[in-house]
């Protein structure tokens, strides 16, 4: 028999993109191998992400080959220190349960950089395979982040160092964005593939062809939805209260969410207390968040404009384009050269600027339809999994 330790710090039913991409990629994993003897240990925590959205689940499940191991971790506001908190938690938990355990191969996906080095930890100790799973480059989100911060300078001492010795020990690499590539040139020693995040079952059995699309100059009032993260990384405090001033009631912003700068945007909108076009609500579940977007007329991503943050490609991306609605994305780098190749009927304006932002939304004119099945079909979520499952196995 062989064995699998797959690690994540967000598995269902949590709400986030680490949650959505390794619960479909491990029952994926699990379903492959099931015919091959091999067997494959889940570490994760209890839901956490979002403070205002908690379910119960088990501790423990089984599912023929498949065992999924949750871990209580401390309460979080998504701060950086209760953040790490929380994983030093996880971690030491992590390796007191796997302490006596084998493993052939350790897969680690990770955003934060401390799942990717947890998984070093335990490949070293049992001589296994690492195969990492980087869903973002944490020193140099951290960088740009906390340029004024006293904890900037001895924090990335620490995550350089742990960054040399985790991305050198790996076997094989996944990078989510292709524009990570260029970072990680200086790691040549293993193998790299590019299996992004893609477009989910529960979104494509929704049709992504409009029929008429009505024209958006003739209704009164049009709303643009956001969901999703409310972090320093979307920083949406920055652009929100000054564009829905300027665009005024005939437009409507509906932000569903959390994070850690949710408090930021509230205080900003507080500070302009004649702004009444602007909605905030908690998270919610896929399923209504499908009818809330079949209800809007655009559908809003953004990001800090932070040299970071042009690597990056957000999931959120694949699940927007499901929907036959303008996408309005205040973006750049790779996310901008991505949109503007493969997402048809997109705004894409330079994130933070709400003069480039107005513009473009009052100018933009909206074809009679929009279609993008090809888009769905190139990026089904399914099909990405067989792909990055077939390379995980290949190692075994």
């Amino acid at each position: 028999m062989k064995k699998i330790i797959y690690l994540t710090f967000y598995f269902e039913p949590d709400l986030c993109a680490g949650s959505f991409r390794n619960t479909s990629l491990a029952k994926v994993l699990a379903k492959r191998s099931n015919s091959h003897d091999i067997e494959i240990d889940v570490y994760t925590t209890f839901p956490n992400r979002y403070k205002s959205f908690l379910t119960q689940t088990k501790s423990f499940e089984k599912l023929f080959n498949l065992k999924i191991h949750r871990i209580q971790i401390p309460s979080h506001k998504n701060g950086i220190i209760d953040q790490i908190l929380a994983f030093i938690k996880f971690h030491k938990e992590v390796l007191y349960r796997t302490k006596k355990t084998n493993a052939d191969l350790v897969f680690a996906s990770s955003s934060r950089l401390f799942t990717a080095y947890l998984g070093y930890q335990i490949a070293k100790k049992k001589g296994a395979i690492l195969y990492l799973d980087i869903r973002d480059i944490f020193v140099d989100t951290i960088s740009d982040l906390y340029q004024n911060s006293i904890i900037r300078r001895p924090l990335l001492f620490i995550l350089k160092r742990i960054e040399r010795q985790v991305f050198k020990y790996a076997t094989h690499i996944n990078l989510i964005s292709p524009g990570f590539k260029n970072y990680f040139e200086s790691f040549s020693s293993c193998n790299y593939t590019y299996h992004t995040n893609g477009v989910d079952d529960e979104f494509l059995q929704k049709t992504n062809t409009s029929k008429g699309l009505e024209k958006l100059n003739n209704r009164n009032k049009k709303t643009i939805v956001y969901a999703g993260n409310i972090g320093e990384g979307q920083g949406l405090h920055y652009i929100i209260s000054k564009s829905a001033k300027i665009l005024g009631e005939n437009y409507e912003f509906h932000i569903y969410g959390d994070g850690g700068a949710k408090a930021k945007l509230i205080e900003n909108l507080k500070l302009h207390s004649d702004i009444t076009n602007v909605k905030i609500f908690d998270p919610v579940d896929r399923q209504n968040l499908i009818e809330i977007y079949q209800k809007s007329d655009y559908l809003f991503i953004h990001l800090n404009s932070i040299p970071a943050l042009k690597k990056v490609l957000p999931s959120k991306i694949f699940e927007l384009a499901t929907f036959p609605k303008i996408i309005v994305a205040g973006v750049a780098g790779y996310a901008k050269e991505f949109i503007q190749k493969e997402i048809s009927d997109s705004i894409v304006f330079r994130p933070c600027d709400v003069d480039d932002f107005i513009d473009k939304i009052q100018t933009y004119k909206p074809k009679d339809s929009i279609n993008r099945i090809e888009f769905t079909r190139k990026f089904k979520r399914s099909n990405i999994n067989l792909e990055l499952s077939n390379s995980i196995l290949s190692y075994l």
